[in-house]
């Protein structure tokens, strides 16, 4: 094998260090790797290795052929959120045609994991615990094609019946864009009245709440679920039937009735014995349903842990937000174990072991230079980059490592740093203080 693409769909940025990692070991036993990417700027000290930028709207076909172009033996997808996962799987189907086979989900399980909707009954079928919920259908609201004149109503008397209040989320939508909380029956009015006579790309009633300012659902169909509430977590399943590894659970926030920009709070990988111990039955279920589905690559599983159990939200079919983290805290590579599959090569099956802790905050009004580099002289920094989603900045975000034994040393640390700079933010170590002194 001389030639390994990997398909991306978001700025490079957010795989340090551990892409970087895995192309140079590939370099080194004289296999080039190529980022064939659609958003966001990669320099040399970003990807080492061939690099080609291509339109954001290029289609799965223009995708493969320009990975063909190239001289590809193997590609791998490592596109994220989940509209882009789905384009990687169509473009892993013109790709394998023509005998580059690709690390990717196969289309039909990937446009099931992709549906909100579908994804819930996958799991509930599955026997593991989902949020109670319904559907709703945006043609049948807005009157495109069959009219059905009780729909409306019909939706109201599930809500009633479930309860307020609910969740409303985007069937196709991800990393917590367009969630909208519906507090009671008036709130659900107005998001029902969002899909009248509503074209596909306009907004819906912006007076209900969106995360961090994030632009509101379209009129798109919808999951309406009940409200969890809980310690949001996430976990990646990495490999292909028979052999998967399932790497540490990451802790990302709370789940509650108002929804949160995805990295607001402080997320982190770190003990938790008794909620790992429950989660070791919820691990072998993911398997078998990864199995089952043919998941071939990476998957990304966010739940909720709520009076001791886990509550499935949603299994997206790619890498993950919170990857860096369960790599930094395993000492694992999500990016090497699928450059290994692409080679043909297994990769360790079972539970990934923690070995260390791992957290990841947000600056919002980014880091100096000169602060960085002092932070990189007292901790242990994985990585320290501007964060940016959909072309706009939220700040720096920075993830470091300890091992257990080095909370207190780490904690005095980062005072003495804030005490000197300012950095890390005063609210932010109150957060790490909290976590590793409990």
């Amino acid at each position: 094998m001389r030639k390994i693409a990997f398909l991306r769909s978001v700025g490079i940025r957010r795989a340090d260090p551990y892409i970087q990692q895995a192309v140079r070991a590939l370099a080194a036993e004289g296999i080039e790797a190529g980022l064939f990417h659609t958003s966001g700027a990669a320099g040399a000290e970003d990807f080492p290795g061939h690099r080609r930028r291509l339109d954001r709207g290029a289609t799965p076909r223009e995708l493969a052929d320009a990975v063909a172009a190239w001289g590809a033996d193997a590609a791998v997808s490592i596109s994220l959120p989940c509209e882009n996962a789905l384009r990687d799987a169509a473009a892993k189907a013109f790709l394998d045609a023509e005998g580059i086979p690709t690390v990717m989900t196969p289309l039909a399980a990937t446009m099931l994991l992709v549906d909100k909707w579908e994804t819930k009954q996958l799991c509930e079928r599955a026997g593991l615990a989902v949020p109670e919920g319904f559907r709703v259908d945006s043609d049948l609201l807005s009157g495109r094609g069959l009219a059905v004149p009780g729909y409306r109503d019909a939706l109201r008397l599930r809500a009633a019946r479930l309860g307020y209040p609910l969740m409303a989320k985007s069937v196709w939508d991800s990393t917590s864009a367009g969630i909208r909380s519906v507090r009671g029956p008036a709130d659900l009015d107005a998001y029902l009245d969002g899909y009248l006579d509503t074209p596909l790309d306009t907004p819906l009633d912006a007076s209900l709440d969106t995360p961090s300012a994030a632009p509101g659902p379209r009129a798109v169909s919808a999951v309406v679920e009940q409200v969890v509430e809980g310690d949001l977590c996430s976990v990646d399943i990495v490999g292909r039937p028979g052999s998967y590894q399932v790497l540490p659970l990451c802790w990302t926030g709370r789940a509650g009735t108002e929804p949160v920009f995805t990295f607001a709070g402080l997320r982190w990988c770190g003990p938790r014995e008794e909620e790992d111990a429950a989660f070791a039955a919820v691990a072998r279920t993911l398997v078998d349903l990864c199995g089952s589905l043919g998941v071939y690559g990476s998957v990304n599983v966010d739940m909720v842990y709520s009076g001791g159990r886990f509550v499935v939200l949603e299994v997206n079919p790619r890498i993950g937000g919170a990857t860096t983290l369960s790599c930094a805290a395993s000492g694992t590579n999500t990016f090497t174990s699928l450059a290994r599959m692409a080679r043909g090569l297994s990769v360790p099956a079972g539970m990934a072991r923690r070995t260390g802790w791992a957290i990841e905050f947000l600056d919002t009004d980014g880091i100096p230079e000169a602060v960085v580099a002092e932070l990189r002289r007292t901790v242990r920094v994985v990585t320290a980059h501007e964060l940016v989603i959909d072309g706009a900045s939220h700040g720096d975000i920075v993830v470091i490592t300890l091992a257990e034994g080095e909370e207190e040393r780490t904690v005095k640390a980062l005072t003495e740093l804030h005490e000197a700079t300012g950095f890390p933010a005063t609210e932010v170590l109150v957060k790490i203080s909290t976590l590793l002194n409990r």
